[in-house]
């Protein structure tokens, strides 16, 4: 009989105190990639509204802010989901071994925990300016709904994409007090981003979830899943191209965080290129796990954009 997938021993969750584990374990705590992929939106965000104003040591506290609050929100969504998901959970073999359907611990002290996260997530956003915190408060309806779309919809992909990248918003508000046309490209370009990665993470289920009535897009893509993520993820190539046009900086600067998308671009092609023409990857989880280089790509590509501009702009040249 073969061990579930998340009962497997991975990493330092094995050797915290065995109180702690189910509480770490339903927060994901051995699995860091989902909090890469919520933190990474807030620094694009955060990176792209400084473009031509400069940094300042209050962009180090935002870059800590981001770092709580993704660690703190991604926990307190993932016991949420688990808690509504523990009965489908329990007829899944990948998810069989999480604390909830293998009863280490009980739903209502999952939900304390839920809540507990949350309260940290509360204090992250009180350190926030007033703009940005009332654009992560819009985000809450979408975190609460999302565990539900998999049962209503053939696109919970889309709905996990428009929810995991509000940062993007919120970073930006943060450091430039509205949104404009730049930040909604690069939020356009997240969400396709999302909808591209998490197709191939719902591969893993596919047998399961259609035994169980559960939707995605990996279901719906089916042999034609190549075809439909290189859309995406060429989708979230221009949309970032477009955000880094867009932004009210040099041309050089602009240039620079062209290359920056285009090494973004190359990093989704690449995983784009090990899918087979027909049928799901060979290795869905590994290709999942590579878009933490692809948003640190993106990142650093919209970090040096941004400072290549305000240098010229001190200097008069923009």
């Amino acid at each position: 009989m073969s061990i579930p997938l998340d009962a497997q021993p991975r990493n330092p969750v094995d050797r915290a105190p065995a109180a702690w584990q189910p509480y770490l374990r339903l927060s994901r705590f051995d699995r860091p990639i989902g909090f890469w992929l919520l933190a990474l939106p807030c620094f694009m965000g955060q990176f792209l509204g400084r473009a031509g104003i400069g940094f300042s040591l209050y962009d180090l506290l935002l870059m800590g802010l981001w770092i709580v609050g993704s660690i703190a929100m991604r926990g307190a969504g993932c016991s949420f989901n688990d808690w509504v998901d523990r009965d489908i959970d329990a007829q899944v073999e990948r998810t069989a071994g999480r604390p909830l359907p293998a009863g280490l611990i009980s739903p209502r002290q999952a939900l304390a925990w839920t809540l507990a996260q949350c309260f940290i997530g509360l204090l992250v956003l009180l350190a926030l300016p007033a703009p940005a915190q009332i654009v992560a408060l819009c985000a809450i309806p979408m975190v609460a709904a999302y565990p539900f779309m998999k049962r209503i919809t053939w696109w919970p992909q889309l709905w996990l994409g428009l929810t995991f990248n509000w940062g993007v918003l919120v970073g930006y508000v943060a450091v430039m007090g509205s949104l404009d046309p730049a930040a909604l490209a690069l939020y356009g370009a997240c969400v396709a981003w999302t909808i591209g990665y998490d197709t191939l993470y719902a591969q893993q289920d596919m047998e399961d979830d259609a035994l169980v009535g559960v939707k995605s897009t990996a279901r719906l893509f089916g042999d034609q899943a190549r075809r439909w993520v290189g859309r995406f993820y060429l989708a979230a190539f221009g949309l970032v191209g477009l955000a880094c046009i867009l932004a009210e900086q040099a041309l050089a600067a602009r240039i620079v965080g062209l290359a920056g998308g285009l090494a973004f671009g190359l990093h989704l092609w690449g995983q784009v290129r090990q899918i087979p023409a027909t049928g799901p990857a060979e290795d869905p989880l590994g290709l999942f796990k590579s878009n933490k280089i692809a948003g640190l790509i993106l990142v650093a590509g919209l970090l040096v954009q941004a400072g290549i501009g305000w240098l010229l702009s001190m200097r008069g040249l923009a």
